[in-house]
């Protein structure tokens, strides 16, 4: 879209607004922290570090009406002046495009948006065309028209239901921001620049900071999924160029997990995290850091008990299994994790944990599945038994796949006795005949692997069914008694008690 845009300039310049032009595009250098620069609307000398960038981008939001108190005209192309000029005019240009305007009313500075649209296509071009290195003032500028142009309130819509609603989440149709228009160009901007090979990073770190990481992930709560996409490469790009920044920047994903699982459960850019996350994994050294092993344990695993779990399940599943790549001893602490936030009412979250485990158990070593496989298979054994369908057929799947089921075979001796209650419950009188039929294949299964066993459990299975027969018979008995003492209390009449319930008698 950015291209079919830039394709739309006007080769001429009009007499009244002149068009800016692309010339050459370069990557900045950066500036020292102390270097000043002029504020846009003021003329003020401010301090091109963090803090005043800051600021910087709300006060320009708050007074761009008395910005425009001048008039607002677009300044001469690229082409029309000298190459000794043009980095001056791409500062002025820059400039320009501080200016915010309101998009809540379509019918305001028309002209004006334009006019600023057309410049920042031409900053687009600018920077990616031109060669050699930016100066500080440049860079300084550059960081200060992104700033002021992304990094707003998002006021988000109230979303208090829709948490409880999670899974209708997506087929809601998604708030759009309405001055997208510019801000696309904006991002398009800013990913060039960070892109660029001519980025010197040692000096780009002291304007791309800390402070300025930190805003852009508040801005993955952004409600207009395209914002999201253009911040999830932006932010793979930054994890990329400054090394300096990756242990800031997983710490503070870190935190807006902790943030949304235990506190608000409300963020919409998780799973966009996630994404970037996946590639960052992927990265790891070997043998991983205790620091990353706790990142699993204490965020992304917990990530799992969200009821919007849905929303980023992909994006978290293959977290996980990059973890479980670089070090498949950890299946064990994922499926304790799983089975730990294991959903007991919710059977669209159980077919998704089910999904997940049939994934780590086919990457899982012997040793790490011999740890875990008791508590597993007793949570299986009742998804075996669920009302739910889906549930006990995505259970049963787990015996289609091969490794799977070799795992099942090498361990039967303890696996079989704790799901073949389930399995004959569920054979004899699940009302699904898809399921009553994945379970007698199950069956035959483990009858064909070794006879002995099975008959063995199909005895234990008979004789537990028996004392609970038995056992329910004492209780009906014991409540006919209660019953009918009950009703005698009041007259004082004894009773006489026979072998036989049926043939109770009282004496008078």
């Amino acid at each position: 879209m950015i291209k079919q845009m830039l394709g739309k300039l006007p080769r001429k310049p009009s007499k009244s607004s002149d068009n800016p032009e692309f010339g050459d595009s370069s990557a900045p250098s950066s500036i020292t922290s102390g270097t000043r620069a002029v504020d846009v609307v003021t003329g003020e000398p401010v301090m091109s570090n963090s803090a005043s960038l800051a600021g910087s981008d709300a006060a320009s939001r708050s007074a761009y009406g008395n910005a425009l108190s001048t008039p607002y005209e677009a300044l001469p192309r690229f082409r029309e002046v000298p190459n000794s000029d043009k980095q001056s005019l791409f500062i002025r240009k820059m400039k320009l495009c501080c200016v915010v305007f309101d998009f809540t009313d379509s019918a305001k500075n028309i002209k004006e948006k334009e006019i600023k649209k057309l410049t920042l296509l031409e900053l687009v071009e600018y920077i990616t065309s031109t060669n050699g290195k930016f100066t500080e003032t440049v860079m300084q500028e550059a960081i200060k028209m992104i700033s002021v142009n992304l990094f707003r309130s998002l006021n988000p819509q109230p979303r208090e239901n829709k948490v409880l609603e999670a899974f209708d989440m997506e087929d809601e149709e998604p708030l759009v921001e309405p001055s997208w228009c510019h801000l696309q160009i904006v991002y398009e901007f800013l990913l060039r620049f960070v892109a660029s090979p001519e980025t010197d990073a040692k000096l780009a770190k002291r304007y791309i900071d800390h402070s300025f990481v930190l805003r852009l992930l508040e801005l993955f709560d952004s409600e207009d999924p395209r914002e999201r996409e253009y911040l999830k490469t932006i932010l793979h790009r930054i994890y990329g160029k400054f090394m300096v920044h990756r242990p800031f920047i997983r710490k503070s994903i870190n935190n807006i997990f902790f943030h949304f699982i235990f506190e608000t459960e409300k963020f919409n850019g998780i799973a966009e995290l996630l994404e970037v996350l996946g590639s960052v994994i992927n990265g790891f050294a070997l043998p991983l850091k205790e620091e990353h092993k706790l990142f699993l344990v204490r965020a992304l695993i917990p990530l799992h008990k969200s009821q919007c779990l849905a929303m980023y399940h992909q994006q978290l599943s293959y977290c996980i299994a990059q973890f479980l790549e670089k070090d498949s001893k950890l299946a064990d602490t994922v499926i304790k994790g799983l089975l730990k936030y294991w959903p007991i009412t919710n059977s669209s979250k159980e077919v998704m944990f089910l999904t997940e485990i049939e994934e780590i158990l086919e990457a899982i070593q012997p040793v790490e599945f011999q740890k875990c496989m008791v508590p597993l298979f007793r949570r299986i054994a009742h998804c075996l038994n669920s009302s739910h369908f889906q549930v006990a057929e995505r259970a049963l799947y787990l015996w289609n796949n091969d490794h799977i089921e070799s795992l099942i075979q090498q361990n039967r001796k303890v696996i079989l006795p704790i799901i073949f209650p389930a399995l004959e419950r569920s054979g004899r009188a699940h009302w699904n005949q898809v399921v009553q039929s994945l379970t007698l294949n199950v069956r035959k299964i483990f009858s064909n692997a070794d006879p002995e066993l099975f008959e063995e459990c199909l005895d234990n299975f008979q004789e537990d069914e028996a004392k609970l027969k038995e056992k329910t018979k004492h209780e009906a008995t014991w409540k006919i008694l209660e019953e009918i003492a009950a009703s005698k209390v009041a007259s004082n009449e004894a009773i006489l008690v026979s072998t036989d319930v049926s043939t109770l008698t009282f004496s008078r």
